[in-house]
């Protein structure tokens, strides 16, 4: 019966605007609640956690890669069909994602298939030997296999040095065995109900090319268009998301590959820039001339960045702006963990694998930064541990802001609950609209008779601002549903004076 009933949820939840109002919450595994007290984040801890993200109105959860793997991050897996046993069995896995169905969420999960250890035996075995049935799996430069073609040496944790290869992605073993692979998890137990199945996967490290060589080329098409094809046959309704590199906006991801959604790093660090120009030209380029079908997914923060609320100048006015950004330009917004209580990260630069413990710390449940369940996995090793952020009774813990109405936390969830409730800000189409101001950002959202109009202060002061005499919107007929009511136009008036920092939404008709 629970079966057949997840199985006609999903049967509801392919369609595009089902889609736009998802809002997505990525979490590094190890580091979000440890469920049996040795420190390290694990499944069962997400599944404890579950009600939680559901009040602050999470649908869909994104898991750092959760499969074997010689680093913390577990990225560049040994193997893609098993779990770090540091998070649990298949048990704690299958409860997890069924208890996600039931609540009627979603869940993905992060991989990376263009780099794998050089422990991998698909290495170890075809090093230095043309003659090995692993030859062609991984790129080498050269022809007798001495020159793969590698990631930068990494310091691990511990000291030890560890050496990352490209796995030849076009090679049709290669590519036979990640279709295998993500196809299990899509439906593990092969009954075509997809209860226990994945309903989507974040890929990481996507390139179109490596090298200029020519024998790297044309992945999208080569490699990934045929992977997402056919994981498609399994399950219609699975979404492929890309993290685009830093070089586009990811538009070849949609045309060339066929996936789902973005990310676009461009796109975070023009928001993160505080730049109207920046912001609007990165929003044009991501969200005007969109294939149909495909969906842009905004983030302001991840494992491979800074936190926002460490960046210089930051308070919780300029939090609540970058906030908005990431919710109301469009797509289906990703919050990283901690992110919505303003979690904090210190740049390390020592120049190892330590270098990315500060955007993975522990969420910080508690004021005093312990109790049950903090995933300090990093405890013991210094000086990173240290290096720290959290500080006891600093505002920045779930325990402290979740009461506070005037919190980060609960600015996220009505964001979130204004995003589920007006169709327009969930399914809207974006387009720039003219004032001028240099630190006020405007555009509407519009779906079909519902229109919104977006205004953001990007300053810290008082900013009288006018609209263009070029908008079409009767201001007679606006509605404030967002924002500070100090901040609102007069009775035929084009301009007003918008508060420090604020983020203001109109109902309105042309």
């Amino acid at each position: 019966m629970i079966r057949s009933l997840v199985f006609a949820f999903f049967s509801l939840c392919i369609t595009p605007a089902f889609a736009q109002h998802e809002v997505m919450y990525h979490i590094n595994t190890r580091s979000f609640f440890d469920s049996d007290g040795d420190g390290q984040g694990d499944l069962k801890g997400i599944e404890d956690k579950l009600g939680y993200l559901q009040q602050l109105g999470v649908t869909t959860i994104t898991l750092s890669p959760i499969y074997q793997s010689d680093f913390y991050h577990n990225l560049y897996a040994g193997n893609l069909e098993k779990i770090d046993e540091i998070y649990g069995a298949f048990k704690e896995y299958r409860d997890l994602i069924q208890n996600i169905h039931l609540r009627k969420m979603k869940l993905y999960q992060e991989v990376d298939l263009q780099y794998i250890s050089a422990k991998h035996l698909w290495f170890t075995d075809s090093f230095k030997n043309t003659k090995s049935a692993y030859s062609g799996y991984i790129y080498y430069t050269d022809t007798k296999n001495e020159k793969p073609y590698q990631l930068p040496e990494i310091t691990t944790l511990k000291g030890v040095k560890e050496q990352v290869v490209a796995v030849n992605l076009k090679n049709e073993k290669v590519a036979a065995y990640y279709a295998k692979a993500l196809k299990y998890w899509t439906d593990p137990d092969g009954d075509g109900s997809f209860y226990d199945g994945v309903d989507g996967f974040r890929i990481v490290d996507i390139k179109d090319k490596l090298d200029n060589s020519g024998k790297t080329s044309n992945q999208l098409k080569a490699f990934y268009a045929p992977l997402i094809a056919g994981l498609k046959k399994v399950n219609p309704a699975i979404q492929i998301l890309a993290a685009a590199d830093g070089t586009s906006f990811g538009n070849d991801l949609y045309t060339k590959a066929g996936f789902d959604r973005v990310q676009s790093s461009k796109l975070r660090d023009a928001i993160v820039s505080f730049d109207k120009n920046k912001i609007m030209k990165a929003a044009d380029s991501t969200f005007m001339n969109l294939p149909d079908g495909k969906v842009p997914v905004p983030y302001i923060e991840n494992e491979k960045v800074q936190r926002v609320a460490s960046m210089q100048g930051m308070n919780l006015g300029s939090l609540k702006v970058a906030a908005g950004l990431n919710f109301l330009l469009g797509g289906v917004p990703c919050i990283y963990y901690g992110q919505e209580i303003g979690m904090m990260s210190k740049p390390l630069n020592t120049g190892t694998d330590a270098d990315g413990i500060p955007s993975r710390e522990a969420f910080e449940w508690y004021a005093s930064g312990q109790g049950n369940g903090m995933a300090l996995w990093y405890r013991d090793f210094k000086p990173y541990f240290e290096n720290s952020s959290a500080r006891p009774n600093d505002g920045v813990s779930q325990e402290e802001q979740q009461g506070d109405k005037n919190s980060l936390w609960a600015y996220y969830r009505e964001l979130i609950r204004m995003k589920k409730m007006q169709s327009a800000v969930a399914e809207g189409k974006y387009a720039p609209i003219s004032n001028n101001n240099d630190n006020v950002v405007s555009f509407t959202r519009v779906n079909g008779e519902k229109k919104v109009l977006v205004m953001i202060n990007l300053s810290g002061k008082e900013e009288f601002t006018r609209l263009s005499d070029d908008v079409t919107i009767r201001l007679e007929s606006m509605k404030l549903i967002f924002g500070s009511p100090n901040s609102t136009f007069g009775r035929g008036v084009r301009a007003l004076i918008m508060q420090p920092y604020a983020v203001q939404v109109w109902t309105y008709n042309l």
